[in-house]
């Protein structure tokens, strides 16, 4: 990255770092990016829980993806704001991820204050492969894909099945069915492509659960309160990229369709109605549709050569409906609320790097953004419709200190968009609420962001590759997980400071060590009694992995995984455990086209969770509401094979 980089919190991962990688879960292909944490609070089916710079991210809001130019994440969701649902990923097509941390780059808009991740499939891969995938607690996989030749590019292919029932007490009961269809021409900066991809799953759902209830021995450490959780869920996309470069510049231009379903079952505060119980569904049936365009031009300004890009986003989001039901059992008795949304949102840039000397470079940049939404809710005062805007400046500088060392400056203004629904709420639609009926303030549409970064990367000796920052990034509105809804709210606002550390090292032929550690600090900035921690705040993480290669017919990798404590709640009163996981792969080839692969996940069998919550349930029998830590737990020691063959 050195020369290229406009950042030291930016970088690139290739497949050689996916294919070898032990992992849990198709969302665990970003934990190569440094510091990020993903992590399950639910079934399988449902988004992952992410953790980066200082954020409990819930299932995406403040880190955005996407996948070969189609934004993933999902705004004015049923569950979560900026819901980023990665289950469908297959790791074995990908060729790479380019990730960024902070709001530093103008072509970034929504969600992408923390980061962003942009995952590309490959154009071709190396062999046509076949693989069954086999494990402990029902676990069984299989993947058939390929890249044949055909007219003047290749035919990427892929089929992917897998059943999952964990060590659940009630068996998770997991189906996953995925594939995928896209036709490449030419290459990234002189082709096209035209692809499509359909994926839907369902499973049974052990979500969080009261410690109490652990302790006391109402449940075992893998059991339930409500059996009856879960959800299935549903996505297909077309989309299509073209890019022409030549000494006059680059241009992309990409458009894509999705059609997204969900219908999620939830009870995390299990008996608070004797009646009914605290179940609640999260449904919505959701149409998008949208594209980007943009323009690189080389030049010159007072004899310096200069690189100037200008750009647009376009996108649009129907939810026709997305709603909030009160049920049991799976049944609907009750609706909380039921809206159909359209919201618009339009992007557009302009950035310029300048190379001033041999050694310096900078780089500006201007983001204009809008959004358009109009909601129309089963509640007549909840409807409305409005629109809002946000300029966010950009600006980097890149010294070369050394032929393999670089120094970073960074500053960027972004923003997080909210729920179209609370930006038209005037009235509390919550029957369960002591407040229903009230009138309530509708919220910003729009939040900014602002981040800072002073960052060194480095090859302080032969192999070994070192990149330090240093951050800040201030937001407006912080959003937090409400455990008795099950979604997101905007809350204080706050600031978040912190360094990263990331090293690779390859002490001999055949070795590799990386270690990325990261330290935040997170705080809200506005006095309340309460506190000025902000719940679930990730404070320290680290990573650590060991790969060894015999040539090419054997090869290892062991992976350390430390997820430290976070306050979970404002006065820091309750905190939850750090949890390590080691997880080791490995791999035999018995002959040059024939790869058998033990992975063992959860070396250690540590009896650590995924993740903790602090806030109030009423279990069964339980006369009132008692505030309790809710933990959803690791897996234990599992070995899972798997047997590929090269075509």
């Amino acid at each position: 990255m050195i020369g290229r980089a406009g950042a030291a919190s930016e970088g690139i991962v290739s497949f050689q770092r996916l294919e070898r990688r032990p992992m849990e879960r198709p969302g665990e292909v970003l934990e190569t990016v440094p510091g990020l944490i993903v992590t399950q609070h639910s079934g399988a089916g449902k988004a992952n829980q992410y953790f980066l710079r200082g954020f409990n991210l819930d299932h995406g809001t403040d880190f955005s993806g996407s996948l070969d130019g189609v934004p993933l994440n999902l705004p004015t969701h049923a569950h979560g704001q900026g819901y980023l649902d990665l289950n469908f990923i297959i790791p074995e097509l990908i060729e790479r991820i380019e990730y960024r941390k902070g709001p530093y780059r103008a072509d970034d808009g929504d969600f992408s204050s923390a980061g962003s991740s942009r995952i590309e499939y490959s154009r071709m891969l190396a062999h046509p492969l076949l693989s069954l995938s086999v494990g402990e607690d029902g676990w069984q996989r299989g993947l058939v894909a390929g890249t044949p030749a055909m007219a003047s590019g290749n035919l990427l292919y892929a089929l992917e099945w897998t059943h999952n029932d964990g060590p659940w007490t009630l068996p998770e009961d997991y189906g996953r069915l995925n594939g995928v269809l896209r036709f490449a021409n030419g290459t990234a900066t002189n082709g096209w492509t035209l692809g499509a991809l359909a994926y839907q799953s369902k499973w049974n759902a052990t979500d969080q659960v009261p410690l109490r209830a652990i302790e006391s021995g109402l449940i075992p450490r893998f059991g339930n309160i409500d059996p009856t959780d879960g959800g299935d869920t549903a996505r297909s996309i077309v989309s299509g990229t073209w890019a022409r470069g030549d000494e006059s510049g680059q241009t992309r231009a990409s458009a894509w369709w999705q059609r997204y379903r969900l219908n999620l079952f939830s009870n995390f505060t299990y008996d608070t109605d004797p009646v009914h119980g605290d179940q609640i569904e999260q449904a919505e049936q959701r149409e998008s549709w949208g594209g980007a365009a943009s323009r690189s031009l080389p030049g010159a300004l007072m004899g310096r050569a200069v690189v100037t890009t200008f750009g647009i986003q376009l996108r649009q989001d129907r939810l026709r409906p997305v709603g909030l039901y009160l049920t049991t059992a799976r049944e609907r008795y009750a609706t909380v609320r039921e809206d159909e949304v359209t919201q618009t949102t339009g992007g557009l840039y302009a950035e310029s790097t300048l190379r001033w000397s041999a050694r310096l470079r900078a780089t500006a940049g201007l983001r204009l953004d809008t959004l358009r939404y109009d909601v129309t809710s089963d509640t007549p005062a909840n409807s409305g419709r409005g629109d809002s805007g946000l300029l966010s400046p950009k600006l980097g500088a890149v010294y070369a200190a050394g032929p393999r060392t670089e120094l970073y400056a960074n500053y960027g203004e972004g923003f997080h968009s909210n729920d179209a629904r609370g930006a038209t709420t005037t009235v509390n639609p919550d029957p369960r609420d002591p407040g229903y009926g009230a009138a309530v303030d509708p919220v910003t549409p729009l939040v900014r962001s602002k981040g800072a970064e002073l960052g060194l990367r480095t090859e302080p000796a032969p192999r070994w590759r070192t990149t330090l920052a240093l951050w800040r990034l201030d937001l407006a509105s912080e959003l937090l997980f409400l455990g008795d809804a099950g979604t997101t709210e905007p809350s204080r606002p706050s600031r978040r400071t912190g360094v990263e550390w990331t090293n690779f090292w390859s002490p001999a032929r055949g070795w590799a060590v990386d270690a990325d550690l990261a330290w935040s600090r997170a705080r809200f900035t506005d006095p309340d009694p309460a506190g000025d921690y902000i719940p679930g705040s990730i404070e320290r993480t680290a990573s650590a992995g060991l790969s060894w290669q015999a040539r090419t017919d054997r090869f290892a990798e062991l992976r350390l995984r430390y997820f430290g404590p976070r306050p979970l709640i404002e006065d820091d009163s309750v905190r939850s455990p750090s949890s390590t996981l080691v997880n080791l792969r490995l791999g035999w080839k018995p002959q040059p086209r024939i790869l058998v692969a033990l992975d063992v996940l959860n070396l250690l069998n540590r009896d650590v969770s995924d993740i903790d919550y602090y806030y109030e349930s009423q279990l069964p029998g339980e006369s009132a509401p008692v505030a309790d830590i809710h933990t959803h737990p690791a897996i234990p020691r599992t070995l899972r094979l798997t047997l590929q063959l090269l075509l």
